[in-house]
């Protein structure tokens, strides 16, 4: 799943490994021009999206993924603690996420996968996750230091070992995928471009305070 992942990113994002050039119609993250307003819409955006990845590993009815509960990359909680600190320090209110919304659209498509096609929701779970501790931080660096006069918001940080964190969870997905036909491993490494897709439409949202 990896080396897919990076095939999908651009060389701005993984100068090593990105497959792709930047899309001419794309400002390069040195340009980019966010507001406080639409980074606290990425991050209400984004808590959803974690949210749902949480409610349906610890679902009780969807017990194939009860091995990923716990993992500390868990990120709802984290996310919770920066909406408030942007509340208490920049005066500004989450607004409601509308139901037309990527995330919102993103957390329906997450719970359906999750019941019907357990090898596509294991593929945006391994994205959701390792994209954010690496192209997210990326981010997260860039909107600090634009936005925030070098703050480090929750969402960046971790409990323990980030590396050995990640390491877990991949030998966790290995096991799972042990199991799997080579038709439901192909299901899984195709549905890598959609999680790429949806995972944009939220970040996109930094630069709207819609």
């Amino acid at each position: 799943m990896r080396f897919v992942a990076m095939k999908l990113h651009t060389k701005e994002q993984a100068p090593k490994e990105g497959g792709r050039e930047t899309p001419a119609e794309a400002k390069p993250m040195a340009q980019w021009q966010p507001t406080t307003e639409g980074y606290l819409n990425f991050l209400v955006q984004s808590k959803l999206v974690y949210e749902t990845m949480e409610e349906i590993v610890t679902n009780e009815e969807l017990a194939i993924y009860k091995d990923f509960q716990n993992t500390g990359l868990e990120r709802s909680a984290a996310l919770e603690k920066d909406i408030a600190w942007f509340k208490e320090t920049q005066g500004l209110e989450p607004k409601e996420i509308a139901p037309d919304s990527a995330a919102a659209e993103y957390s329906t498509l997450l719970k359906q996968l999750a019941k019907e096609d357990p090898p596509a929701f294991i593929c945006h779970f391994y994205n959701t996750y390792f994209a954010h501790s690496a192209g997210g931080r990326m981010i997260g660096k860039k909107m600090s230091e634009m936005l925030l006069d070098g703050e480090t918001l929750e969402f960046y940080q971790w409990e323990g070992e980030l590396s050995e964190l990640l390491e877990a969870v991949r030998a966790k997905l290995n096991t799972t995928a042990e199991g799997w036909t080579r038709e439901q491993k192909d299901v899984c490494l195709e549905e890598t471009e959609k999680a790429f897709q949806y995972s944009g439409q939220v970040m996109r949202t930094l630069f709207s305070a819609e």
